[in-house]
């Protein structure tokens, strides 16, 4: 098994273009082409983790946090971040960063906080906008069904919890085709052609458009394939910022973020002024998540559970909402566990090993 077969299921998982536009996700340090002995998932990529993978021969690190977050001019071990890399390097260890792509899935790193805290009817707090394309093609109609399958399998055709949704339209389309041509209908040079075709509409999402255009052009009987896609405004209701879902019953406030501490593993909760109602409504951000306080408002979400709240940024709340701030590591330790599920699923009698290094900078005197 090679380094690009571990990147493969990943981000088949988180594919890389749903990051942000300020992270760094993907291969930090190595090469596709390495074979793999073990891999090693943590939070964040220390020294220490670094000498961990090695003693455990693991020699793939799969990180949530890029060690790499902008250019580095010099490698001279200045700091932590250039003595991490020459580390890898010279250890032979190749390190991978899953950040805000797996923070932005529906199924990424705020399911695995919602599981945490028990949320059902999860959906995304802060869908993203122009993500979503539609493809409009035409086939002949006894090609139609065919080509329509294609498109279903290369990933078109999702909406919401929905698969393989399109529209058709029956029409005629011409074509006239030259002398150098090598039509599935009609002769090379001949007459103008009147077919009986049909038009198909799907939405493709942005990860999915090389796929899917391949598999088009595949599966269609002509030579050269009309078609066109796009842009849409839409809101992707399964790539954002934020989860918010229910719980199982309302709970008191205080009970509420005594489960919270209890579940998330944290010393302590930063919280606004209790508002002496129950809470039932949760929403949910990994890291930090100040900026989706307007949001969760609009959601009707009684707390927002999140990290790296500055001080001003709790008036926010404005006594309309509970915040509670679990801290930032405290938030996101379970993603490895996530990464963990994915890999073993599909590799399960390969090593995908759990740190077991604390990587938390922060610590708390209670």
């Amino acid at each position: 098994m090679q380094v690009r077969d571990i990147i493969g299921i990943l981000e088949a998982f988180a594919p890389p273009v749903y990051q942000e536009s300020y992270d760094n996700c993907g291969l930090q340090v190595g090469n596709t082409a390495d074979a793999v002995t073990g891999v090693l998932l943590t939070l964040d990529v220390t020294e220490a983790v670094l000498d961990e993978a090695v003693a455990r021969n693991c020699n793939l690190v799969v990180a949530h946090h890029p060690v790499i977050f902008s250019g580095l001019k010099t490698l001279t071990g200045r700091n932590y971040v250039e003595r991490v890399v020459l580390k890898a390097i010279k250890s032979g260890v190749n390190i991978y960063a899953a950040h805000t792509n797996a923070d932005n899935v529906a199924h990424g790193v705020n399911a695995k906080i919602a599981a945490k805290l028990g949320l059902t009817d999860v959906r995304v707090l802060q869908p993203k906008a122009g993500l979503l394309m539609k493809l409009q093609t035409y086939a002949p109609t006894a090609a139609a069904d065919s080509v329509r399958d294609a498109l279903f399998a290369a990933g078109a055709g999702h909406i919401g919890n929905y698969s393989e949704c399109s529209f058709t339209t029956d029409g005629v389309g011409t074509f006239r085709p030259s002398g150098d041509a090598n039509p599935a209908i009609g002769t090379a040079g001949g007459p103008r052609m009147d077919v009986p075709e049909t038009k198909l509409e799907v939405l493709v999402a942005q990860h999915a458009e090389h796929a899917v255009l391949q598999a088009l052009i595949a599966a269609h009987p002509y030579e050269e394939v009309a078609y066109e896609l796009i842009a849409l405004k839409n809101l992707h209701q399964q790539i954002g910022a934020g989860l918010v879902g229910h719980l199982a019953a309302p709970v008191a406030e205080q009970e509420f973020l005594a489960f919270t501490k209890s579940a998330m593993q944290t010393g302590c909760i930063r919280h606004t002024p209790l508002l002496g109602r129950p809470i039932e409504k949760v929403a949910v951000c990994g890291g930090s998540g100040s900026f989706l306080v307007k949001d969760a408002l609009r959601a009707g979400a009684d707390v927002l559970v999140t990290a790296d709240f500055k001080y001003h940024q709790f008036f926010d709340a404005e006594g309309r909402i509970l915040i509670a701030d679990i801290g930032h590591y405290e938030s996101e330790q379970f993603t490895p566990e996530l990464f963990h599920d994915i890999l073993t699923k599909k590799f399960p009698n390969f090593a995908v090993l759990l740190s077991n290094i604390n990587t938390n900078p922060v610590q708390y005197f209670c």
